[in-house]
């Protein structure tokens, strides 16, 4: 169990990320189609937004992975994916035929933020650089 409770959080963290770090950078090659689906939404400052996205999504990730700050980057993520489950998979308000695949996307970013949370609430783990910091009494 000491192995698991070492490293469990880590991985833990890792694959929480990774989801938004692969999401991120795909923001950031496909720029454009990213801001082109904002509008298709009807956001207010689309290329303002697509930014903001990809500096939650790869940033928050990157700090995760790391266990930098990962209480607010996980608070910062969870606003995020709550947002982008509500407006954007939105299966309640989509075509029959788009329903059951958004109803899909809807649910992973519920869990998503139940993990999210769990980070919110218990913090990086041992091994994370907030972990080390709490170990060297900073």
């Amino acid at each position: 169990m000491d192995a698991l409770n070492r490293f469990g959080p880590l991985a833990g963290r890792i694959l929480i990320a990774l989801i938004f770090v692969l999401s991120g950078f795909g923001k950031i090659t496909g720029f454009e189609g990213t801001v082109g689906y904002i509008v298709s939404k009807g956001l207010p400052l689309p290329q303002l937004a697509a930014v903001g996205a990809v500096i939650v999504e790869l940033g928050g990730g990157i700090m995760l992975v790391l266990g930098w700050k990962a209480r607010w980057a996980a608070a910062a993520m969870f606003v995020f994916t709550a947002l982008a489950a509500l407006i954007f998979h939105n299966f309640w308000a989509v075509p029959a035929d788009q329903a059951q695949n958004q109803m899909i996307h809807f649910m992973k970013n519920i869990s998503i933020l139940g993990g999210l949370l769990y980070v919110i609430v218990h913090g990086s783990g041992p091994l994370s650089v907030d972990g080390g910091e709490r170990a060297r009494g900073a």
